[in-house]
């Protein structure tokens, strides 16, 4: 079982009790609003299953949510071989960027690569502090600049850093919030094409943090950055703390964009593979004898 998914199982297995080989449609819907399935979605899901549904019914119902256009069109990562790999990291302040680039440089290095971080949350003076107690505590490069500084330069400086210094990867940090969206919106755009132009139009990634305690309503966040700055993946963090577990249907479906990690604690280690059939499983498994 995946301990992320603790207490939405738990939270499932306590509303419905007894568990059955088959459950009512009307009963069913209820359970899924409890684990924070967004409603459009729940109906979209029920609509063409039986009034007494099995765990076969509901399966292939789930594993729909994870393909794109067709039932062969798995919702994926896609594969770079940009060397070094540039990641920018997006989302809101407060939804775990900094602990979570810190995971992913700690991933990155116990994969023996050479790793530089970008602390381009220039907005932020304790975001700065924090990325640099990270780089030392992981023991990783970091690339640094003064509060307030152009998070863009910042950016430039990162990528080129890592080229001439032939590192694996490279990850950088961004705002979450200036004083409006549009302020924030320029800011990423304005980023993203430094990157773009630092790599020489080489592909980069964007992935998007999304706060899992949060549930459904990351979903307009995760939208708007998506329009912005077309995401390529998602990383969930706090999920372990929440019975909002439901709640990654209607991200993968909102969004069609794979869920690439999942966050599960405070440490550097705490970063775990999004697995969509242990997921399913484990849906199932909270639900169906």
């Amino acid at each position: 079982m995946f301990d992320f998914f603790k207490k939405t199982k738990q939270n499932l297995s306590n509303f419905l009790g007894t568990k059955k080989p088959e459950i009512q449609k009307d009963l069913l819907e209820e359970a899924l609003i409890e684990a924070d399935v967004d409603y459009e979605i729940i109906e979209m899901l029920l609509e063409h299953l039986p009034q007494k549904i099995s765990r076969n019914h509901l399966e292939v119902g789930l594993q729909r949510f994870f393909r794109g256009e067709s039932y062969y069109d798995k919702v994926a990562l896609k594969p770079i071989d940009t060397k070094p790999l540039v990641e920018l990291i997006i989302g809101v302040n407060g939804a775990g960027k900094t602990t979570t680039i810190a995971k992913l440089a700690n991933r990155y290095k116990n994969q023996n690569k050479k790793v530089l971080l970008g602390a381009g949350d220039t907005f932020r003076a304790a975001a700065i502090d924090q990325l640099k107690i990270w780089s030392e505590k992981i023991g990783v490069s970091i690339v640094s600049t003064q509060y307030g500084s152009d998070p863009s330069a910042l950016a430039f400086d990162a990528i080129s850093a890592g080229i001439a210094r032939k590192m694996d990867n490279v990850i950088i940090d961004t705002a979450g919030r200036l004083h409006n969206q549009t302020n924030l919106k320029n800011e990423l755009l304005k980023i993203t094409k430094v990157c773009s132009k630092a790599l020489q139009d080489q592909p980069f990634r964007k992935i998007l943090i999304l706060d899992g305690t949060q549930g459904s309503s990351s979903i307009n966040q995760a939208k708007i950055f998506h329009e912005m700055l077309q995401v390529d993946g998602v990383i969930i963090t706090k999920l372990d703390g929440t019975s909002k577990g439901g709640a990654i249907l209607s991200i993968i479906y909102a969004l069609k964009l794979p869920i690439i990690a999942i966050g599960v604690g405070e440490g550097a280690q705490d970063l775990i593979d999004f697995d969509e059939d242990g997921f399913i499983k484990d849906f199932l498994d909270s639900i169906f004898e």
